[in-house]
């Protein structure tokens, strides 16, 4: 009992003292307002405390982070030149040494404490910020939901298949800020006006509990984008595709545009779920075996219950990848889901002798 006592105490003094930093840094600790010189040709003035990801976002400019934010994804880099400090401890794992000597940063681990002089490609000054409507809101199974997103009269977004929106989830109930989070778009690129997402829920998630327990049909949400690079090179190379649950949905968009674009590539996309019942658009992705030529669909069950019905593949889709594929068969792949799997999967297609600059892949933080 005075372990467990002693345990308790120590938790509670550290979480008062974590409270004690925060309120000390913010209120304390005023570093007043900053100037943020970007890409050398424009100045922006900034107050000081926050993140720069933030403030970034505060002026429009919208850098790509999975993960809202919360230094998980590694996604949201800068080139700072001036005033970013220290690499930070939390920086450390998503950066490699090279990027580290070009002054590669995390922008979401910088906190704006002075005047900063930080460079972004230019191709994210184009990103935008769309007000959309949701136009339609279902179920696909227990955890998981189809949101179909309309765009504002007049309004159209151009992106690449493959590429994900940054989706805004608004103050509501205990949760006092605006949360970014980002999601896969799921509709092709030739329809301008809608954006299709899949949300799986994450418990406790602030993004997807307002989505399964606030979000209605009829809503505004506000979104960003188009970010990332998750996007079919100009190979005519056989190739597979390999996804994860919610990572299905880049993966139709990508197999949706080849269909309207007539990309004639031999193609074959693993899809792996825990249990028959995590399996959703069966149907839509079947159809596709139809209208691409040598393309396959290879959905995969892990475990199956004694009485479920199923004539497909089991195990895991590592396990059916390994099956299938055929040393030197495969020259290029595209993996989307949990680090878990691409990581295994890769594993795979190295043993396969698929290299890794042919190997893009979309890891869902």
């Amino acid at each position: 009992m005075e372990l467990i006592v002693a345990v308790a105490l120590t938790c509670i003094l550290s979480a008062v003292l974590a409270l004690l930093v925060l309120v000390a840094d913010a209120v304390l600790l005023d570093y007043g307002e900053c100037t943020l010189t970007l890409n050398k040709d424009k100045e922006i003035k900034l107050e000081g405390g926050g993140s720069l990801l933030a403030a970034l976002m505060d002026n429009k400019i919208f850098i790509p982070s999975a993960c809202g934010g919360r230094g998980s994804c590694g996604l949201c880099k800068v080139k700072i030149h001036k005033g970013g400090g220290e690499v930070l401890p939390t920086e450390e794992p998503y950066l490699t040494v090279d990027e580290v000597k070009d002054n590669i940063r995390l922008s979401c681990q910088i906190k704006i404490r002075n005047d900063l002089d930080i460079e972004i490609p230019e191709e994210l000054l184009s990103v935008k910020e769309y007000q959309t409507t949701v136009e339609k809101l279902t179920d696909l199974n227990h955890d998981t939901k189809y949101v179909r997103l309309r765009l504002a009269e007049g309004d159209e977004i151009d992106f690449r298949a493959g590429q994900f929106i940054q989706f805004q989830a608004p103050p509501y109930g205990s949760n006092p800020d605006p949360v970014y989070r980002a999601y896969s778009i799921a509709s092709p690129p030739g329809d301008k006006t809608h954006v299709d997402l899949i949300i799986r829920l994450v418990p406790k998630g602030i993004c997807t509990t307002y989505v399964f327990e606030v979000l209605q049909e009829g809503d505004k949400v506000t979104i960003n984008g188009p970010h990332g690079k998750f996007c079919l090179t100009g190979s005519s190379e056989e190739l597979v595709f390999i996804a994860g649950g919610s990572g299905i949905a880049p993966i139709l968009s990508i197999l949706a545009d080849m269909r309207e674009k007539g990309i004639d590539r031999k193609a074959r996309f693993f899809y792996g779920v825990s249990t028959l019942r995590d399996l959703y658009l069966f149907d839509e992705a079947k159809k596709f075996e139809g209208e691409l030529p040598g393309f396959e669909y290879i959905p995969s069950i892990a475990r199956l219950a004694p009485d479920e019905a199923w004539d497909g593949e089991t195990g895991l889709v590592t396990d059916v990848l390994d099956r299938h594929i055929k040393e030197g068969q495969v020259k290029e792949a595209y993996l989307c889901g949990s680090p878990g799997m691409i990581d295994a999967s890769a594993e795979v297609l190295h043993r396969k002798g698929i290299k890794d600059n042919s190997i893009f892949y979309d890891k869902f933080s």
